[in-house]
């Protein structure tokens, strides 16, 4: 990767907290390595309180790093953080929408801290609209906005002033799932007009389907990255999914499978066995005939490839969609 290429990257970025009158050092993030590609949009994928949100703190200047350092946007965060904010775009999980206002006053305020003419601001404020697809609703208050329309907003707020590179927080949580697709071509969008996107998520599906690239923090540090695919091929083994209707059917079945030296790690999650192994397709048939043969009854049975719960499980000994995501 050429140095150019790189539009972010840290070296042992750090942030403690100090809490109960100085007596405690809460480690929130414990010396991160990254480096996104410009062009890209880079995922953070971890469940929540992993350390996404405060290093994108630190990134955006918000917070002052405890130790590392970081180069954005060509600048050195910590001596130059002013010249940062002249670059980068933020939407935060709250979002920066004046409630009072509507689209285009909201729009034209933005461009207007940003130091445009009341001209240049209007302008700005029209091409947004007509990008992010607000004209139907871009006259009313932002009060009567569906969460996807607020969504749209946040982010054309973030590009008024054309950055090189947008922070996005947890950009879709709480949106319905037709919102979330429809905000997902809008960040692709972006991509394609040249910004390079570090979105932070704890939605399995939104990390796999949209980001080019992916570093996945715990508790503070960084367990894995690469792109899903090659975070998915680190496995290297798929899984056997059984549903029971009756637990005792599956517990039955738990003991038989265990003791099989084909399988390679087990676990179960509400009504359902997972069973990790290589050559799935092969197995599958020795799975069905052991459970028949000691009239185990299952409700359903499937071959899964690995997915990115599985990359966290791996690589945590938890699965992600535990953590509440």
């Amino acid at each position: 990767m050429e140095k150019d290429d790189i539009v972010l990257e840290t070296k042992g970025l750090k942030k403690t907290f100090v809490t109960n009158k100085g007596k405690t050092q809460v480690e929130a993030v414990k010396g991160i390595n990254l480096k996104v590609n410009k062009g890209k949009i880079f995922g953070f994928l971890g469940p929540n309180g992993a350390g996404k949100t405060t290093s994108l703190s630190m990134l955006t200047t918000l917070l002052v790093p405890t130790g590392g350092d970081a180069t954005v946007v060509g600048f050195d965060l910590l001596k130059e953080p002013e010249k940062i904010r002249e670059y980068i775009g933020y939407v935060s999980q709250s979002g920066g929408v004046d409630m009072s206002a509507n689209a285009e006053d909201n729009l034209i305020l933005q461009a207007r801290l940003h130091g445009a003419s009341g001209d240049v601001a209007k302008k700005r404020a029209s091409e947004l609209i007509k990008q992010f697809e607000l004209s139907e609703f871009a006259e009313r208050k932002t009060t009567s906005y569906s969460g996807g329309q607020k969504r749209r907003l946040d982010l054309a707020l973030g590009m008024v002033h054309r950055p090189k590179l947008i922070f996005l927080d947890e950009p879709t949580t709480g949106l319905d799932p037709q919102s979330r697709a429809h905000f997902w071509e809008e960040i692709r969008r972006v991509k394609t007009a040249g910004v390079t996107i570090f979105l932070t998520t704890h939605y399995l599906d939104e990390a796999d389907n949209l980001c080019d690239y992916l570093a996945i923090i715990d508790q503070g540090t960084i367990v894995a990255e690469g792109s899903s695919t090659q975070l998915k091929r680190q496995i290297g083994r798929e899984s056997i999914i059984i549903g029971f209707k009756d637990m005792k059917d599956l517990e039955q079945a738990k003991s038989l499978l265990g003791k099989q030296s084909y399988i390679l790690k087990l676990r179960s999650e509400e009504n359902k066995l997972h069973l990790y192994v290589k050559d799935g397709e092969k197995l599958l048939v020795d799975v069905l005939h052991l459970l028949d043969n000691h009239a185990v009854e299952m409700h359903s049975i499937e071959l899964a490839k690995p997915s990115l719960d599985d990359v966290f499980l791996e690589k945590t000994g938890r699965s992600l969609r535990e953590e509440g995501s």
